[in-house]
Formats: C-alpha cells, structure tokens, sequence
C-alpha cells in the first residue's frame, strides 16, 4: 500500500504597483497649469493628495460631493491616460 505524498510548491508572485514610482508631494507644489486642469475640467472639486513621478507626470486625487477620484496629468496640466 503506497500512502500519497503531497506535493508542496512555493509560487512566488512579483508586482509593481505604480504607486511606488511616484513621491507624495504637497499641494502647494503642484504646478499652476495642473491646478488650473483641475478647476476648469473637475469643477467644485477639491484636490486631496498629489504625487510626481521622476517624469514630471502628476498622479492627482481629488474628492467632489464626497467621491475620491484619481487622474494623471502631464506638467502642462494635459490629462493622460494611465
């Protein structure tokens, strides 16, 4: 009688998150043509937290009647798709 022996395999699963390429900065230190996006494209809304990336692209996260929402911008305060 041959009793089963289990087989045990170790998967390692490697990600990236795209938060880890961007560094928090203050509001204060977002560019005028990004803020300017934000006022003009997300009216009433109000910008929470903003991040830069090594490229100068800016990861924004606003809140308008209680909804976060998070967009990208370029330093020009051109939206791009993430």
């Amino acid at each position: 009688m041959n009793a089963a022996t289990p087989v045990v395999t170790n998967q390692i699963i490697s990600s990236v998150n795209i938060q880890d390429e961007y560094t928090e900065i203050t509001a204060d230190a977002v560019p005028a043509a990004v803020k300017s996006t934000i006022e003009k494209s997300f009216v009433g809304s109000k910008l929470e937290k903003a991040w830069k990336n090594a490229k100068d692209e800016y990861k924004l996260e606003i809140s308008k009647e209680g909804k976060k929402y998070t967009f990208f911008t370029d330093a020009s305060g051109n939206i791009i798709k993430k």
